[in-house]
C-alpha cells in the first residue's frame, strides 16, 4: 500500500498493466515455440561473440548484450529459415551479423540523435561518452562483418553490406529531412523504408536464402520484411502520441528531435491548419517550446492522425500476411502470421 501511495496508481491500473505485459510476453513465446531450441543456441552465439579482453570495451559490451530486448529480428530470421526446412550453421550465424550491425546503428543513432535514453533506459552516449559509444559501435559494426564473413557466401555478405548501406543512407535522408521545410508522406515513408524496413526485409530474405535457392520464395520473404518493417516504424511513431511513460518514449520526443511523423503529417495535410504549420516549422528549425509540441501532439489526436496512422499500418500488415498465403500452412508459417499482429499490436 505504501507503494501504491508513493506512485499515486491504484491497484487496478498496476493488475491491468500486468496483464497486459503477460498477454503481450505469452504472445511473444507462442510466435518463438517453432524455433525455440534454435533461439537458445542464438543466443549463445550471440553472447559468445560480445567478449573482449580490452576491460572498458567488455564492460560496455556486457551492458549492451544485457538489454537484448524481445529480438525481433533474429526471431524473424529464424522463422523464415524454418519456413523452408531446418535452421543451419548459416541461418544462426546470418541472424548474429545481422543483429550485430542493428545493435551497431542503435549505439551511432543515439549519438546523431544526441540521445540520452534507449527504451527508457540511459543510451551508452550518456552513460560513457559519444567517443567511447562511436568506438564500441564501430566494434561491433566490425564483429557483423567477423560474423559474416564466416557463412563464406558472397550473397548473404553482399545481404549484410547492402543493408549497412541502406541503413546509413536513411539516416542521412532523416538529417537532411529534419532541416528540409518540406512536409510530405513520400519523404516519411522513404526514411522509414531505408531506416527500418532495410533491416527486416535484411533478416527475412537472409533468414529464407540461408535455406533455400528458390529465388522467388527469397524475394517473397523480402518483401514480406519490408511490409512489417514499415508496420513496426509506424507503430513505433504512434507511441510519441502517449503518456505512457513505460514505453520509454517521451510523449512528443520524436518532435523534440526536429522529426514529423506519419500521424502529424496527415493531421497537417487534412486540415491545411497555418498556425499548426508554423508550430511544425519551428519543430523543424528546432525552436519549438515543450507547450509547442503538447499543443501539435493534441491537434494531431484530435484531427484524426492516429487513427490514419494505425490504418495504414495495418494496410502494410495485410500485405505481409498476402505475401505469407503462398506458402504451405504449418506452424512456421502461423507463427509469422503471428508475429505481423505482434508487431502491429505491441504496446513497447
Amino acid at each position: 500500500m505504501k507503494i501504491l501511495s508513493m506512485t499515486g496508481l491504484c491497484s487496478e491500473k498496476i493488475m491491468y498493466i500486468c496483464i497486459q505485459i503477460c498477454k503481450k510476453m505469452d504472445a511473444l513465446q507462442e510466435i518463438k515455440k517453432p524455433i525455440e531450441a534454435e533461439m537458445a543456441e542464438y543466443r549463445r552465439v550471440f553472447e559468445l561473440c560480445m567478449t573482449s579482453d580490452n576491460a572498458l570495451l567488455q564492460e560496455v559490451l556486457t551492458l549492451v548484450s544485457s538489454r537484448m530486448g524481445k529480438m525481433m529480428r533474429p526471431i524473424l530470421t529464424l522463422l523464415s529459415a524454418k519456413l523452408f526446412g531446418e535452421v543451419n550453421e548459416r541461418s544462426q550465424t546470418t541472424a548474429v551479423a545481422l543483429e550485430l550491425l542493428h545493435t551497431a546503428t542503435l549505439i551511432h543513432d543515439d549519438v546523431v540523435d544526441e540521445s540520452d535514453e534507449r527504451r527508457g533506459q540511459a543510451s551508452v552516449n550518456k552513460l560513457y561518452d559519444n567517443k567511447i559509444a562511436v568506438l564500441v559501435g564501430d566494434f561491433i559494426l566490425a564483429l557483423s562483418l567477423q560474423n559474416v564473413a564466416k557463412v563464406r557466401n558472397p550473397r548473404l555478405m553482399e545481404i549484410v553490406a547492402l543493408t549497412s548501406q541502406r541503413l546509413s543512407s536513411g539516416e542521412l535522408l532523416q538529417l537532411k529531412s529534419v532541416h528540409n521545410q518540406e512536409i510530405s508522406e513520400q519523404v516519411y515513408f522513404r526514411i522509414i523504408s531505408e531506416k527500418t524496413a532495410a533491416l527486416f526485409s535484411a533478416c527475412a530474405k537472409a533468414g529464407a536464402m540461408s535455406v533455400t535457392d528458390d529465388e522467388m520464395a527469397i524475394n517473397q520473404l523480402a518483401e514480406f520484411g519490408e511490409m512489417v518493417g514499415i508496420c513496426f516504424q509506424i507503430r513505433d511513431d504512434i507511441f510519441d502520441y502517449s503518456s505512457d511513460r513505460s514505453i520509454g518514449k517521451p510523449t512528443g520526443n520524436d518532435m523534440k528531435e526536429g522529426k514529423l511523423t506519419l500521424p502529424v503529417i496527415y493531421a497537417l495535410k487534412s486540415t491545411g491548419n497555418q498556425e499548426m504549420y508554423r508550430i511544425a516549422e519551428s519543430v523543424k528549425n528546432f525552436t519549438v517550446a515543450d507547450a509547442d509540441v503538447a499543443r501539435l501532439v493534441a491537434f494531431t489526436k484530435e484531427n484524426g492522425g492516429i487513427d490514419y496512422a494505425r490504418k495504414v499500418m495495418h494496410e502494410y500488415s495485410d500485405k505481409a500476411k498476402s505475401l505469407l498465403s503462398v506458402f504451405p500452412d504449418s506452424p512456421t508459417r502461423t507463427a509469422l502470421m503471428q508475429y505481423v499482429d505482434f508487431v502491429s499490436d505491441r504496446s513497447v
